[in-house]
């Protein structure tokens, strides 16, 4: 809804998903008249109700190995809004973006803030920064999260630590931080596509968080090689498999928000 707003008009657009309650906190198109529609084409209708003229691709069964030439095809930009969990459709589109030189955007909804990461051609890429190759799943989420948030804000007011359970894919989320992702977001694309502005490109990253009022700027070379993030790696794991136990023997279940 952003870029519709900023004038961006060219659009494609995958989710094979159909809004439900469980969006109801977060997502722009989730209203009631919209449960059980499919997120793809709520979205669109919503752009089209912002500019008519709108040129919107829709690929209702997301992006897969068969689709993703056709889904990244005159493309200026990948913006990543993909399930934090949906690892393997997030790492084709940023691979086969990279191979096609084509800069690509994520920001994280992390607490009440969001975290920012740049990939853009000729400087470290996805795979390069994530180091995920030949790791099993648990594994990738726990480089995923600790990637993107190596200043960890977030962490000093999680109420509920068990809330974050890696294993049954929940997590918990606030409106407020999605609507910083996009405001974020957006304005590294405007910049990125009119060519004017600074990039913070991997492996630099931003994390800002409206909670704490703490903006952090972090540099990580060699990504999740690099010593720090190996060491913060380490702890994730440990912290992550205490708050699942935490969970299990309170009976707590690791229900997120």
């Amino acid at each position: 809804m952003t870029l519709a707003r900023l004038g961006v008009s060219h659009f494609h657009i995958a989710d094979f998903d159909t809004f439900s309650m469980a969006n109801m906190n977060r997502q722009a198109g989730a209203f009631v008249s919209t449960l059980g529609r499919p997120k793809a084409d709520v979205i669109a209708a919503m752009i089209r109700d912002i500019n008519p003229e709108a040129d919107i691709r829709v690929f209702p069964e997301g992006v897969n190995e068969d689709n993703v030439e056709a889904f990244l095809e005159g493309a200026d930009i990948y913006v990543d809004g993909i399930d934090y969990f949906a690892v393997s459709a997030r790492r084709l589109i940023f691979r086969v973006s990279g191979e096609k030189r084509i800069p690509a955007v994520t920001a994280a909804p992390l607490g009440m803030g969001a975290a920012l990461l740049c990939f853009m051609p000729g400087k470290m890429q996805f795979e390069d920064y994530f180091q995920l190759e030949g790791q099993d799943e648990q594994e990738q989420l726990i480089r995923f999260l600790v990637g993107l948030s190596p200043r960890v804000l977030q962490r000093a007011y999680l109420v509920y630590p068990s809330a974050v359970d890696l294993l049954a894919k929940r997590g918990p989320s606030t409106p407020m931080a999605c609507e910083m992702c996009a405001g974020i977001l957006v304005t590294q694309v405007l910049k990125i596509l009119l060519r004017r502005g600074k990039v913070v490109a991997a492996p630099w990253g931003l994390h800002f968080d409206a909670y704490r009022n703490k903006l952090a700027r972090t540099w990580r070379p060699g990504g999740n090689r690099n010593p720090i993030q190996r060491l913060a790696l380490m702890i994730a794991r440990w912290q992550l498999t205490a708050f699942r136990s935490d969970a299990v023997n309170s009976g707590d279940g690791g229900l997120g928000g």
